[in-house]
Formats: structure tokens, C-alpha cells, sequence
């Protein structure tokens, strides 16, 4: 029998597959891993969109349906299920219960439940191996994994932290960089995890500490993008007590800072690249920004004007 779904390879990153389907129950079997039987409850035409990728035992993937359906799905025993809905003001449902707009999705693997989701729906999905999840929840977290897990069906968060969650992950899927830690990352931040008594704060020059040896470790490894999960496990310290530190010490999230302080970076780089005969991507690249369109929209957003602008600048001043 011929397929009636097609992968689009053109615009997908490397470790990304894109697939379209007009059929319920071939959008259903493009999930691989899953077992699952989807129903159309609407009249008219489907249309179904995936975009997924697997790495290092998790299952990442952005969902669009154009029709009403009736899911019944089930991950595996030895993984779970986080739904993040992309849609504002169209309401899914997970059993009986409303995924609305400051509400996340999560299923244990082995058991059965069900979805409704009306037409025009976007969801984005994360099946996580419990053993990644484990080992994150230990050196970053420092909770068990029972204590990290949401105890039902819905978690509810501010809609702000949803939509923040969804720009993150269809950043990294969009990206191909999408890294399980850094994933778990943000599904800690949400609010979605993580529910264990939070753990004694340092002392405040203990604090101060913590920070400073943070700033180090990026600025030595500068031609990457340090993450928060990597700064946890190299200093010791849970990512709430990061945050808290970072807060107190910089008035930013630990990201926001790390981000912030790359592109300082390049900035200087930036106004003396001319003397040294590097160009804008060569230094973006040196200060581990690989994607050059983002590197340009982060800079501009801080400091007002493009790179180039920066790089021109420098010259401009060698000339006089």
C-alpha cells in the first residue's frame, strides 16, 4: 500500500525529520515509539504535520492537526510524557481534564490515556527515558526522581512560563540542538518538575562564590554555549540555588547572564576584528554562537545596533 505521508528534508535541520500526512491513522503511526489509535472527530479534510527528532533518550516533536481527534496513546514503560500545547484559547483535553492556556500535559509510560484536541491544534511533545530524567533530577536538580515527577495529569503554570517553554523548544527543534539536559532545563524552569523541599541556600559570600566560579568556567570555555545543567554539575550546586545566586548577584537568570555575557564578549572582539582580519561569523563562532541569524537578533536586541555595525565601527576608528 503507498504511504500517503511525505518527509520534507529541505528546510529540516540535521537529526530533524519533517513529515506531512492526510490521514488520522498515518499522522498516529509517524509517531514512532508510541502506540496509538487516532479518531477524527471533525468533518473535512486532514492535514498532519511532525517534526521530530531522537537524542540520547528523549523523543522530542511539535504536532499540528488540522481536525478535531480523539487520541488514545500510550509511551513506554520505561519513559514519560510531557504535552506542552502551542495553541492559545483552543482547549485540549487530557481525560477529562482542560488543558488550557497555563496548563502542561504529563503521562507516566505503560498506561493509557486519552486526548482531545480540536482543529488547528499545535502541540509540542517530550517523551523523556526515565533514566535521563533520573540522572538530570540527581546531579542538577538533587531531588529523587519521584519527587520530580508531577503527581497528575495537568500541571498548572503561569502562561507566561508556557509560552516561554514552547519558544525554547521549538528554538532547539527548529535548530537541530536540541540537548536533553537543556531540554529538562526548561521543563524544571516552567514549574512542570520538580516538587521536593527545596534544599538550604549558601551562605551570601558563599554565594558571591558560586557566581564568580560560574563566570569562569564559561569564560574559559568561551567557543561554547555552557549551559545551566553543565555549570550544576561542575560546581556542585542545584539549579535552584544557581538561579538564586546568579539573581542575587547579577539580577538575571543564569541563562539570561550566560548569554549576556558571551556577546559583551564578542562585542569586544567585534570592535577590533578589522586589526586582526576576522569577520563577524568568525567571532560569533569563537564565542559559541553557531547560528549566525540568532547571534545578529541577540546582539541588536542588547546593544541597539547589528554586529557589522560594531565591526565597521572599530575600523572607522583605526582610518582617523
Amino acid at each position: 500500500m503507498n504511504s500517503v505521508a511525505t518527509a520534507s528534508k529541505s528546510s529540516s535541520p540535521a537529526g530533524v525529520r519533517q513529515v506531512v500526512s492526510h490521514d488520522a491513522d498515518e499522522q498516529a503511526g509517524n509517531l514512532h515509539g508510541w502506540r496509538q489509535l487516532y479518531d477524527q472527530l471533525s468533518a473535512g479534510r486532514f492535514v498532519g504535520m511532525l517534526e521530530e527528532t531522537h537524542v540520547d533518550g528523549m523523543h522530542l516533536f511539535r504536532e499540528t492537526t488540522s481536525q478535531c481527534l480523539r487520541q488514545t496513546c500510550e509511551v513506554p514503560a520505561d519513559a514519560c510524557w510531557f504535552g506542552i500545547p502551542l495553541t492559545r484559547g483552543a482547549t485540549g483535553r487530557i481525560h477529562a481534564r482542560a488543558l488550557d492556556d497555563d496548563a502542561l500535559a504529563f503521562r507516566p509510560g505503560g498506561v493509557e490515556f486519552e486526548l482531545t484536541t480540536p482543529p488547528g491544534y499545535e502541540i509540542f511533545g517530550v517523551v523523556m527515558k526515565h533514566a535521563a530524567l533520573r540522572d538530570y533530577a540527581r546531579t542538577v536538580e538533587h531531588l529523587a526522581l519521584e519527587d520530580a515527577l508531577p503527581r497528575g495529569e495537568t500541571v498548572i503554570i503561569s502562561p507566561a512560563k508556557r509560552a516561554q517553554l514552547a519558544a525554547a523548544l521549538l528554538s532547539m527543534l527548529r535548530s537541530g540542538a536540541s540537548v536533553p539536559s537543556v531540554v529538562l532545563a526548561w521543563i524544571f524552569e516552567s514549574g512542570a518538575l520538580g516538587c521536593g523541599a527545596d534544599a538550604p541556600l549558601p551562605a551570601p559570600s558563599r554565594r558571591g562564590e558560586i557566581a564568580a566560579a560560574a563566570r569562569r568556567h564559561v569564560l574559559a570555555h568561551r567557543d561554547r554555549a555552557v549551559n545551566v545543567p553543565e555549570l550544576c554539575a561542575h560546581l556542585h550546586v542545584s539549579r535552584r540555588t544557581l538561579q538564586y545566586c546568579f539573581q542575587e548577584a547579577f539580577g538575571m537568570a543564569p541563562n539570561v547572564y550566560l548569554r549576556t555575557l558571551r556577546l559583551n564578549g564578542a562585542r569586544r572582539d567585534l570592535r577590533h576584528a578589522a586589526q586582526r582580519a576576522q569577520s563577524v561569523q568568525d567571532i560569533a563562532a569563537s564565542w559559541g554562537f553557531w547560528h549566525l541569524s540568532q547571534f545578529a537578533l541577540d546582539y541588536r536586541r542588547l546593544f541597539g545596533v547589528r554586529p557589522s555595525d560594531t565591526r565597521a565601527q572599530g575600523l572607522a576608528t583605526i582610518d582617523r
